[in-house]
């Protein structure tokens, strides 16, 4: 068992948190009740150095250093680029004999059925790197067929001229029985020390073998390069005094110790916007807002998460890569607990361009930070959504990021009427607004498709939107959607960031176990949820120490002979005969609420099972009434371009931290702060809530 090294997070009073992003790295800093907060721009070949610069930045505002830190929250987007981009290290498969190609046979499935040209995600490892090694489990664990250990060596003097540096060991039915995966892993420790190795059964101990594979392979992938990022930032955190510990976000929404992110890197691959899913429940709950649509936009991907009594949906299975975003199959599937979402590269630094037919299209390519938008001057030379927003007057060129990046509009003008408004017969600010449609286009169709998918009426819930790009395209994309309520936090250019602060010690166990509920297995079902508690208890014991924690049991389950399960709760304590009429019950209302109908006494089997151990945290309460309502004075009048109109209008521009609670305007006006900016339509009046945030009401809907 690894350490669950976050002692401090149960009693510290100075907590940092840093999400890195594929452009911007945010910062967050609490002391107290008090709250300091920054942007910069990513430095993606060593993204330690950016991070140093940000948390520097951070300190000083606050007029603290490293040893003043007490708890140290880290979100990072490198092992989800590193798979995007292939920048991963070589890597090499052991897999059982005769499975060598489960990779690329996959499920055997289409996702797009009647694309003759479909092109399939291509496989992390090659094929001469997969190899194969004569042993067998059965499906109940059982030996068939000894592990050849010869095999593993000759493999492991294979590997020791190819220039591998990492090994993934799948082996069938590992998930019932390790024995031959962790002796495999020993042989080749003992002769392939420098090697990293991951191994299925203790990566991704469940059923479904390509999923399996694919979840291990992605690990081993990207280890080193974690282990080493890891490695270099605790060290330089370490050589300036901090002292405190170490903790970092989860794809699931929890907080793990280093030792396991370095170990289970894959865990980590949604780590930020988990972190932002965490900030909107927070923020839903101050609101008593139930039903919430988060909207996270930040310089280079758009995300969509549906909370549900305030509380984001989870995940079983993630999909790194796609090669067709839209489309369920299409990319790498990575079993892990995750926040579920729906991501586009809908971001600031989305690119712009029209396609063989003339059609304007957005993303997902970015310019990312380096060489970023063509407005940065860093040698970007193709249109992107902030170019387009600085041309429709939405962005201040001597104020963006708080002023830290100053934007070059000549640039943007220049790049938006070369690439688009040109070839549209359109001005560079037409260009700039069909950019601009596009992008909220893309976001609002992705937004549908989600919420449909999931049984939810878009239209009734209330937006969240934060993010370092969300709060301008907010607005519209409600309109879009017929979203009558539009939150924007306090904080929200960094939300991620901030929602790292309030993760709650937690940690996540899945293990595979087949029964029915005819045949039930008591006895080896209550053993393995006992040891499943009580291990992940033990982690977060360690950091929560007698701090209330909650356990959360859940069986994954469907009629015999189905192919996919839904999950059920389950008591969290040994089960009984008479569980079982309540687990079948329980299960005929989840399918009936899915499908509309369940099966009259239909057989039902489990295949795997969950327990998660999480401290509690007492929820925010909802602020007071708002005091009396009192006009907000505006800053100054500023020119923006009107799409509709087709031409310049002037509105008037608040600073963020002269409204005063209770202050409200009609729009259109903008609202500007240091890390992002408002864009409040002519569909919308805006007041400050108790709490700091922006609310936006359609006028239409009082």
């Amino acid at each position: 068992m690894h350490e669950f090294w976050v002692q401090a997070l149960t009693t510290g009073d100075v907590r940092l948190a840093a999400d890195i992003g594929g452009t911007f790295t945010d910062i967050a800093l609490r002391a107290g009740q008090r709250l300091w907060t920054t942007k910069v721009l990513t430095t993606g070949e060593a993204p330690e150095v950016g991070l140093r610069q940000g948390v520097d930045r951070v300190l000083a505002d606050a007029g603290l250093s490293l040893a003043d830190v007490d708890v140290f929250v880290h979100g990072t987007t490198l092992a989800t680029n590193a798979i995007i981009e292939r920048r991963g290290v070589p890597t090499a498969l052991l897999t059982t004999d005769g499975f060598r190609d489960v990779l690329e046979i996959a499920t055997e499935s289409r996702f797009d059925q009647y694309d003759i040209a479909l092109v399939r995600p291509v496989p992390l490892v090659e094929r001469p790197l997969r190899l194969p090694i004569r042993e067998r489990m059965d499906a109940r664990g059982g030996v068939r067929l000894a592990l050849n250990e010869e095999d593993v060596l000759q493999a492991a003097a294979t590997l020791r001229h190819s220039g591998v540096r990492s090994v993934a060991i799948a082996f069938l039915h590992a998930f019932m029985n390790d024995a031959h995966e962790v002796r495999a892993a020993e042989l080749l420790r003992s002769v392939l020390p420098d090697v990293s190795i991951s191994i299925s059964s203790a990566v991704c101990p469940e059923i479904r073998e390509y999923e399996r594979v694919s979840t291990t392979v992605a690990n081993a992938y990207v280890q080193p390069l974690l282990e080493g990022y890891l490695a270099r930032m605790e060290q330089s955190f370490r050589a300036d005094g901090f002292r405190g510990f170490l903790a970092i976000m989860s794809s699931g929404g929890g907080l793990v110790s280093i030792d396991i992110a370095r170990n289970f890197p894959v865990r980590l691959i949604e780590s930020g916007p988990a972190g932002g899913a965490i900030f909107a429940s927070r923020i839903s709950a101050t609101l008593a807002a139930t039903d919430v649509l988060a909207f996270d936009m930040g310089g280079t991907t758009a995300k969509v998460t549906m909370l549900v009594d305030g509380q984001p949906r989870k995940a079983r299975v993630f999909e790194a890569d796609r090669t067709e975003r839209f489309l369920k199959g299409s990319g790498l599937p990575l079993r892990i607990p995750v926040v579920e979402m729906v991501e586009i590269g809908a971001g600031g630094g989305s690119i712009a361009r029209l396609d063989t037919l003339g059609q304007l299209r957005v993303g997902p390519e970015s310019a990312g930070s380096q060489p970023g938008p063509a407005s940065y001057g860093r040698g970007g030379a193709r249109p992107t959504v902030t170019d387009a927003d600085l041309l429709l007057g939405l962005i201040d060129p001597d104020d963006f990021a708080g002023g830290a990046i100053r934007l070059d509009a000549d640039r943007a003008r220049t790049a938006v009427t070369a690439d688009l408004a040109q070839a549209m017969q359109l001005s560079p600010e037409g260009g700039a607004h069909a950019l601009y449609e596009m992008v909220c286009e893309n976001m609002a169709s992705a937004a549908r498709s989600h919420a449909a998918e999931r049984g939810v009426v878009v239209s009734r819930q209330t937006m969240i939107a934060f993010g370092g790009a969300a709060p301008l395209h907010a607005a519209r994309l409600a309109e879009k959607l017929e979203i009558a309520r539009v939150v924007v936090p306090s904080s929200a250019g960094v939300g991620s960031a901030v929602g790292f602060l309030d993760a709650p010690i937690s940690f996540e166990l899945t293990r595979s176990r087949y029964t029915r509920l005819d045949a039930f297995d008591f006895s080896g079902v209550n053993a393995m949820l006992a040891a499943m508690s009580a291990e992940a208890a033990g982690w977060v014991r360690t950091g929560a120490g007698e701090a209330p924690v909650a356990t959360r049991t859940l069986a994954f389950m469907r009629y015999v002979g189905q192919g996919y399960e839904i999950e059920v709760e389950v008591p969290s304590r040994a089960l009984v005969d008479a569980d079982l009429v309540d687990l079948r019950r329980g299960f005929e209302q989840v399918y009936e609420a899915l499908f509309k109908r369940a099966i009259p006494n239909g057989a039902i089997e489990i295949t795997t099972w969950s327990v998660m151990v999480s401290t509690i945290d007492a929820p925010p309460q909802a602020e007071a009434a708002s005091p009396p309502p009192l006009p907000a004075i505006p800053k100054d009048l500023i020119r923006i371009f009107d799409g509709a109109a087709g031409r310049d209008v002037e509105v008037p521009r608040y600073r963020r931290e002269s409204l005063a609670p209770g202050a409200h305007f009609e729009g259109p006006g903008l609202i500007v702060e240091d890390e992002t900016a408002t864009l409040v339509t002519g569909s919308f009046r805006a007041h400050i809530h108790p709490s700091g945030a922006i609310v936006l009401e359609r006028k239409e809907a009082r």
